[in-house]
């Protein structure tokens, strides 16, 4: 009864606003046409090797929180033209505030800078990231977004229960691209927690920083999502002066901690915030293809755009660094990003490396994975432990099929974390809080499949059903051995030091194998995870089907 009262009083103070607007104006836009002509277009084509393809683009592995953020200060440091953003999250923070103060300073010497966001994290003083739209040379759109006040958590909690089917769904694709030249992708949102600054603990997350033709088919994708009717200018949903009210409400709010921030800001000064020399990377140039799901995967609100099963097929070039690949990888007709990852899996013949940090295998997922296994395909997994895992149901999606993974001759890894309770586990990540020299909890969020020692996909998706059937993704998949054994060799060397093995007694009984050099035991129950956690798992989780966690 008074959570009822709450949400009536909430609505009534908000004028219970339940429609997005109808008369949106769009201007259509594309990426640059000429990327030769820049300085990063020279760049690239001065350091491709007499030998390689002209189809052919360069890799790096991204190593570490700091370099992640140094990578994209470089993008916007030596943007000449554009620079195009695409993100599920960006959150209102120390860390990302230094990042988009310094595009705000590209677009102030003419750079034109495209940021296209979801809409499911804009609230409270998240919120305040919405401003960039009203910045010269800066345009924003929020992509699926909600009706409602961004004040109210409440508010924004009534729009989800009745719109549910809608909300739920959304825009998860990262992308970081510079005059359509070089580009960051990966699973990294911008937050604190995504760069090792948070108190609350920092995801441990992985990018690859590419160049070349592969960045125009990545382009492509951004350009498909920014010119669809789920893309809505800011200015279109909430005014300049809201955001200011919004921004002083939130400031008096916090005005308690406000000392902690100062403290925290202070440390955060430590932090190496210098742009990465681009010309000390390693490249590795390879041929590679883009998996992008398309825009009509989610609805829209008034459902005048039917999801169109052609319109969703798998978006990978149809260019040639597309059809070169062929002969690396199946032809890849499928309806999601996941279900062409969910083909290579079938397809592999000696070793997979899946690095999922939620990780629901569905129907269609055990499938692929019976198969390879009848092929006598070796699989490892490393997914997040129950104390690591940011979203603890999303744990009890994977936990009820562990067994029938160990039976199926699958290893399981399982991130080494601190020990959690049930307040950590729903309060870690980004929570608008400045930023500190970070959290000895680590949380994995790296989306990574090594299959055979010769192909590496890489992006935004997890091996769950709301990837594969829910959100949008976007992913890399780059046909090269040395690269894959980078990728690879990435994993493995933390892994003995950082997981827990997952086995199977002879009776049915789980055993969670110590991390090497630990001085921990071995453990009979979810490692580092309190009681509280670990009932709250068993009460609620069989309660939540796969398909929503």
């Amino acid at each position: 009864m008074a959570l009822a009262v709450c949400i009536a009083a909430t609505l009534l103070l908000t004028g219970c606003a339940s429609s997005l607007p109808k008369e949106v104006e769009r201007p259509v836009s594309a990426a640059l046409s000429q990327p030769q002509n820049t300085n990063l277009g020279a760049f690239i084509e001065q350091n491709r090797p007499a030998n390689t393809k002209k189809d052919a683009s360069a890799f790096t592995l991204i190593s570490g929180p700091q370099q992640a953020f140094s990578s994209r200060m470089a993008l916007v440091e030596n943007a000449q033209k554009t620079l195009d953003l695409q993100y599920y999250a960006i959150h209102a923070d120390h860390r990302t505030s230094q990042l988009l103060r310094a595009i705000v300073n590209a677009a102030r010497r003419g750079v034109r800078v495209r940021v296209l966001l979801d809409d499911f994290h804009s609230t409270g003083a998240n919120a305040q990231v919405m401003r960039l739209a009203f910045v010269p040379n800066v345009e924003m759109r929020m992509f699926n977004p909600l009706a409602g006040s961004r004040a109210s958590t409440i508010g924004r909690a009534w729009t989800i229960l009745t719109d549910f089917q809608r909300a739920q769904q959304r825009m998860h694709n990262k992308l970081f691209a510079a005059d359509n030249t070089l580009a960051v992708i990966g699973g990294r949102n911008l937050g604190d927690a995504y760069f090792d600054a948070s108190n609350d603990g920092n995801f441990v997350d992985l990018d690859v920083l590419t160049g070349g033709p592969i960045v125009k088919d990545l382009s492509r994708s951004f350009d498909r999502y920014w010119n669809n009717v789920r893309a809505y200018p800011v200015q279109s949903l909430i005014s300049e002066q809201e955001l200011l009210k919004l921004k002083s409400q939130f400031e008096q709010e916090d005005s308690k901690t406000q000392t902690t921030s100062t403290q925290a800001q202070t440390t955060d000064t430590d932090q190496d915030d210098t742009a990465l020399n681009l010309r000390q990377i390693p490249w590795v140039w390879a041929q590679a293809m883009v998996l992008a799901d398309s825009p009509a995967k989610i609805p829209t609100e008034s459902d005048e755009e039917s999801f169109d099963s052609q319109e969703s097929t798998l978006l990978s070039s149809i260019t040639e660094p597309g059809k070169t690949l062929a002969a690396a990888a199946p032809v890849l007709n499928t309806e999601s990003v996941v279900n062409g990852l969910l083909a290579l899996i079938r397809s592999a013949k000696q070793d997979l490396l899946v690095v999922s940090p939620y990780f629901v295998p569905g129907p269609e997922i055990m499938s692929a994975f019976r198969a390879a296994r009848q092929q006598g395909v070796r699989i490892r997994i490393l997914t997040n432990s129950l104390a690591s895992n940011d979203a603890p149901l999303a744990h009890a999606g994977y936990a009820r099929h562990r067994k029938e993974l160990l039976k199926l001759g699958i290893t399981l890894h399982e991130m080494r974390s601190e020990a959690a309770n049930v307040r950590s586990a729903l309060r870690s990540g980004s929570t608008g809080a400045s930023g500190s020299t970070g959290a000895s909890r680590a949380m994995l969020h790296t989306k990574l499949l090594v299959i055979d020692g010769r192909l590496v996909a890489v992006g935004s998706m997890n091996l769950d059903m709301r990837s594969q059937h829910q959100n949008t993704e976007l992913a890399l998949l780059i046909a090269s051995r040395t690269f894959s054994q980078q990728a690879r060799d990435s994993i493995d060397e933390s892994l003995p030091e950082n997981s827990w093995r997952v086995e199977i007694t002879p009776n049915g009984k789980l055993i969670w194998r110590a991390p090497q050099d630990s001085g921990l035991s071995d453990a009979h129950s979810e490692p580092d995870a309190s009681l509280g956690l670990r009932l709250m798992l068993q009460l609620i989780g069989p309660l939540a089907p796969d398909s929503l966690l």
